[in-house]
């Protein structure tokens, strides 16, 4: 009986803790937050959510995660997800990264 190859795999869980003082009413955040989800998606294959602060106007946290085959992959696309966040994205009041492979899940 032959085992079918692990395969590899690694995720990077980025969560990032906005400040936006420009925006004044939540609707003006709801289409901030569409924009800069659509860009991170497109820009650095992320899939995207804002996972907290949604009743507030001028706070936002994004949950990003980044899946590849190597872990250098990912890395390299979290480092230059966290560069371009801190260099455009509006306030950065915090940030948290955490890189799992496929194989820490399943223990």
């Amino acid at each position: 009986m032959s085992r079918t190859p692990v395969s590899q795999a690694f995720i990077c869980l980025l969560t990032l803790h906005l400040h936006f003082p420009e925006v004044t009413d939540l609707k003006g955040k709801r289409k901030h937050v569409s924009s800069l989800k659509a860009l991170l998606s497109r820009r650095f294959g992320a899939a995207v959510a804002e996972t907290d602060h949604q009743d507030l106007r001028q706070r936002v946290t994004l949950s990003i995660a980044l899946v590849g085959g190597r872990q250098g992959e990912v890395s390299e696309r979290a480092d230059a997800l966290q560069r371009f966040a801190e260099a455009r994205l509006g306030e950065l009041i915090a940030w948290d990264r955490r890189l799992v492979s496929k194989q820490d899940l399943e223990r």
